[in-house]
């Protein structure tokens, strides 16, 4: 099967409750990130990048600004087979939301039986990584496998919140395991777990056949919880390993294989400072595999007059007479006269007023800083690296959209 029929379905219905006061207002593909992008762009760029085209973005809690980031950012037609198409829970066997990521594709069986794929990829919304997807379809066809769920080693002591993997040196799995409460090390490695991303490659009829069964019980729905680890014991299941994708463009400072949950504020902030510096551990700068986004009808950056330091500064803001260091600043922001902003992530909109100093602050968008404000700034300085002294400031007021 040189060149397969694929769909995806992208499960982009989480609350992201860790992530509060940030997703407050929307679920957690909806988070703005990097300064003008939202963390589901990451995965919608991976497919696009990998010349896969057929998307269905399953979303459910606290949606619309979900969906309207989608509209705007997200318009590939023009052909039959290329679109990204929202769909909310259907209701079509029951009159519930999706009560699990299994059942959230089984209530859309009929789409993906319309399609007739040969494949079938269930990913996630809510990492940041980049990936080149066909590599992991050519991995799954070699391997002739049923399904095939994309691997990355962790630390041994962060592996109880993962689905973990116990694998032939083939690559077949032998065991799968959601968040256990003892992780089974790696084959001659103790300190690390081979842990499941969430990302799950299926051929049709092992994927229809498995939600269907699964429907007919009382199970979690879940495919971490019940789908994969059901299916090992007899059917063709692969680990793929994310350490072998390659992806065009990446620089040698990069991290390997650079992947990160942002599911808490602390993971959200060091995320954002993996992206700074002279050699950032994910460099966004990478024109042969870009993370697309919606456009911004908007001027560009200015600075008029100040000091800018390791800094991203999203299109439209404005820096006047201000310092900003090591900081990530979204699109349409103003940091005015004086103010200091340092190890702080600004989302879109926000003002700084004058002389205002920031330290380790997200503010989410439409904030707007009073003059001479102090946030963060009498915390002592913590180390490089540390993402202690966070201070997160809720949405502000405004009836613009997301």
């Amino acid at each position: 099967m040189a060149n397969p029929r694929v769909l995806a379905f992208i499960l982009a219905g989480g609350k992201g409750e860790r992530l509060y006061p940030l997703t407050r207002e929307r679920g957690k593909p909806a988070v703005p990130f990097g300064g003008k992008y939202r963390i589901i762009d990451f995965v919608v760029s991976n497919f696009v990048n990998s010349g896969i085209y057929a998307l269905y973005v399953l979303v459910q809690y606290k949606a619309q600004s979900l969906i309207e980031h989608l509209r705007n950012a997200w318009r590939l037609g023009g052909l039959p087979d290329h679109f990204v198409i929202v769909v909310p829970p259907q209701m079509r066997w029951s009159e519930t939301w999706y009560q699990g990521t299994a059942d959230a594709v089984y209530q859309n069986l009929n789409l993906l039986l319309d399609f007739a794929p040969d494949l079938v990829a269930i990913f996630g919304a809510d990492h940041i990584y980049r990936m080149d997807i066909g590599q992991m379809l050519a991995f799954h066809q070699a391997q002739r496998a049923d399904v095939t769920v994309a691997a990355l080693p962790v630390p041994i002591e962060r592996a109880g919140g993962f689905g973990v993997m116990v694998a032939d040196p083939d690559g077949r799995l032998v065991r799968f395991e959601e968040k256990p409460l003892s992780p089974t090390p790696m084959p001659g490695d103790p300190t690390r777990a081979l842990a499941s991303m969430g990302n799950y490659l299926f051929t049709r009829d092992a994927l229809v056949d498995a939600l269907v069964e699964d429907a007919r019980r009382s199970t979690d729905h879940d495919f971490g919880r019940t789908i994969v680890p059901e299916l090992v014991p007899h059917a063709r299941a692969y680990a793929y390993d994310f350490l072998e994708n390659s992806i065009p463009g990446i620089q040698p400072y990069e991290e390997i294989a650079y992947w990160r949950d942002v599911g808490t504020i602390e993971a959200y902030w060091l995320a954002h400072m993996d992206l700074l510096g002279r050699t950032p551990r994910l460099d966004l700068a990478n024109r042969r595999w870009p993370i697309h986004t919606a456009p911004y009808r908007g001027p560009s950056a200015r600075v008029i007059t100040g000091t800018i330091e390791d800094s991203l500064l999203g299109e439209g803001s404005t820096v006047e007479d201000a310092t900003v260091r090591r900081s990530i600043i979204g699109r349409g922001v103003r940091v005015q006269p004086g103010a200091v902003v340092e190890e702080s992530v600004l989302l879109d909109h926000t003002t700084v007023g004058a002389a205002a100093q920031l330290r380790r602050v997200i503010a989410d968008r439409y904030n707007v800083i009073e003059e001479g404000a102090r946030i963060g700034v009498e915390a002592a300085p913590a180390a490089a690296g540390d993402a202690t002294g966070i201070t997160v400031i809720p949405r502000g007021p405004t009836r613009a959209l997301e």
